[in-house]
């Protein structure tokens, strides 16, 4: 009788111990699982920051596009661990017509902050100001009308004088005027220190270098870093 109570103390200890052990595995698994979740929380998370631009976005002339300012910007992010990615909406060529045409499909997908980059090339062709700033804040409406929340960065263009000092004139104004008049983030001139400079600009003398780039990158980062 005595063996009987003995084997049976054994086998409810050995379910006791079982189900000690179970639960212990239940737990770390748990929380294995628990950590594998904050873990890929970050990547799926990320926030993002679309440059939409022309050819000086997409980085022409580059062999490698991701030099561009635009992919520097991320390796600047990336460096100092922000959760945030860059897409690069860049199209070489791009006017603002053609951007306010393009804008629909793009903002299919979430975004953050939104870089517009657009309007050398309507002064190159010489197109009404007019048409450029209406243009610009069309694009603008589109962004934030989709996305209300999303933060509003606009990168000023400069052009030379070949079609007049007025038109010039009226022509770099209208960033201002378009950043005043949203309450957005203005870069200034998104060439500064790099347009002009033969040494930083391919033989064009209107795309700049990788080295001009970082410099363009540095202007971009100076006025959107504050916005992370």
């Amino acid at each position: 009788m005595m063996n009987r109570f003995v084997f049976i103390a054994q086998m409810l200890l050995s379910v006791v111990l079982l189900a000690s052990c179970n639960s212990e595995k239940k737990e770390n698994a748990e929380q294995t699982g628990s950590v594998k979740a904050v873990a890929k929380t970050p990547a799926s998370a990320k926030k993002t920051i679309v440059f939409f631009g022309n050819s000086l976005t997409a980085g022409y002339g580059l062999d490698d596009p991701s030099q561009a300012f635009a992919g520097l910007i991320q390796k600047r992010i990336d460096s100092l661990g922000l959760n945030y990615k860059v897409i690069n909406a860049g199209v070489s060529g791009e006017t603002t017509s053609g951007g306010n045409s393009r804008i629909d499909w793009l903002l299919k997908q979430p975004l953050d902050i939104f870089v517009l980059e657009l309007g050398g090339n309507d002064g190159l062709r010489g197109i009404p100001v007019s048409e450029t700033k209406k243009n610009l804040q069309a694009i603008l409406d589109k962004v934030h009308a989709k996305y209300p929340d999303a933060k509003l960065v606009l990168a000023g263009m400069q052009i030379p004088p070949n079609m007049g000092q007025k038109y010039a004139s009226e022509f770099k104004a209208v960033y201002a005027e378009i950043a005043k008049a949203n309450n957005l983030t203005l870069i200034p001139f998104l060439l500064e220190g790099v347009g002009g400079e033969s040494k930083l600009n391919l033989p064009d003398g209107i795309h700049p270098t990788e080295e001009g780039h970082k410099i363009l990158a540095e202007n971009v980062w100076l006025r959107i870093k504050d916005l992370l």
